[in-house]
């Protein structure tokens, strides 16, 4: 039987998928560019509210206290390789990208030494017969390093976000959002050529109704009105149309603007990353386990304040029934934070 019974009694019963993926951007003139390198260049090199967006849920995670079923591998995952920094790079690049590849160096002896995060434009999937991947091909200039894929302890691991249309390759923000960006760097152009021009405005708005008619003074006042509250005013010049969140006005403070960040963006990326990283990684620990340790999370103390205090004050659970719930089970229980 093969890893994880894709094998059967010798007959493969695994789908077939696409060799190649099945999607295109297959973008025609006019249309934002479909060009991945392009892309970061307009959308994260120079808008900084892109940047910015990226920044604080990769920045947010790299920074987050860790727990680990072992100190080697807490160790491994939190060292610098290079001078990068994995979790931050990965997730970025799954943001950026949706696709992730971290390389698993081992040293003579088998035993993994190092984790490094592949840029994922340069890496391409090498498919079997039946469409599944068994090694990854990475390419700078002319040379292409290949690693393998398959087995219990493979050279590289593929972490990848949802995408509908593609068996092979995961969905970034960066396509969805290029037409945003477009418009947002388009503005901050316009801007800054009205300020060379000393702020002269382009165009005037003229009434000529054709009879010699004039506005009424109810009407012009009106008109100024919705002009100003519509153009005029620091306020209105450049203002971001990118990544907003719709209601954010309601967020009472900064600590639920916080709280929102880390249990709608950085938590979920956490368990995608760390259960990934821990599955690509199991032929070398035993029964390996990452995750984010939120009783350190300041963010969050107040929900795990109310929790403990819900929990603690339900009488009929024992003492066991109460770890369990606050996610202290003996699975845990000697993980190393």
């Amino acid at each position: 039987m093969k890893l994880f019974g894709w094998k059967s009694a010798g007959r493969d019963v695994r789908p077939v998928l696409a060799r190649y993926g099945l999607w295109s951007g297959g973008g025609s003139p006019g249309e934002w560019s479909d060009d991945y390198a392009a892309q970061v260049r307009q959308g994260y090199c120079r808008n900084a509210v892109a940047q910015r967006a990226v920044r604080l849920v990769a920045q947010g995670l790299a920074g987050a206290p860790l727990a680990a079923s072992s100190p080697e591998l807490l160790a491994l995952v939190t060292a610098r390789s290079g001078g990068q920094a994995l979790t931050e790079t990965v997730a970025a690049h799954l943001l950026l990208h949706g696709n992730a590849y971290v390389q698993i160096m081992t040293d003579p002896a088998g035993a993994v030494v190092e984790l490094f995060a592949l840029r994922p434009e340069r890496v391409s999937v090498e498919a079997d017969a039946g469409g599944w991947p068994v090694a990854y091909r990475y390419r700078v200039g002319e040379r292409v390093t290949r690693l393998m894929a398959d087995g219990t302890r493979p050279e590289v691991v593929h972490l990848r976000g949802f995408h509908p249309l593609d068996d092979h390759y995961g969905l970034g923000c960066l396509g969805a959002t290029a037409g945003a960006i477009a418009l947002h760097n388009a503005a901050a152009r316009w801007n800054k050529a009205l300020l060379d021009n000393a702020a002269r405005p382009s165009g005037a708005l003229v009434h000529d109704p054709g009879d010699g008619s004039v506005l009424s003074r109810e009407q012009f006042e009106r008109l100024r009105t919705e002009m100003e509250a519509g153009f005029a005013g620091a306020g209105n010049a450049g203002r971001p149309m990118l990544l907003g969140l719709p209601g954010d006005a309601t967020y009472a403070n900064y600590r639920e603007a916080s709280r929102a960040l880390w249990r709608l963006a950085i938590l979920p990326l956490a368990d995608t990353i760390f259960s990934g990283l821990a599955q690509g990684l199991a032929g070398w620990f035993e029964a390996p386990w990452l995750r984010v340790n939120v009783d350190k999370v300041t963010a969050l103390a107040e929900d795990r304040e109310r929790l403990w205090a819900q929990v603690n004050a339900a009488g009929f659970l024992s003492d066991e029934e109460k770890r369990a719930m606050l996610g202290l089970s003996a699975e845990h229980a000697g993980g190393v934070a």
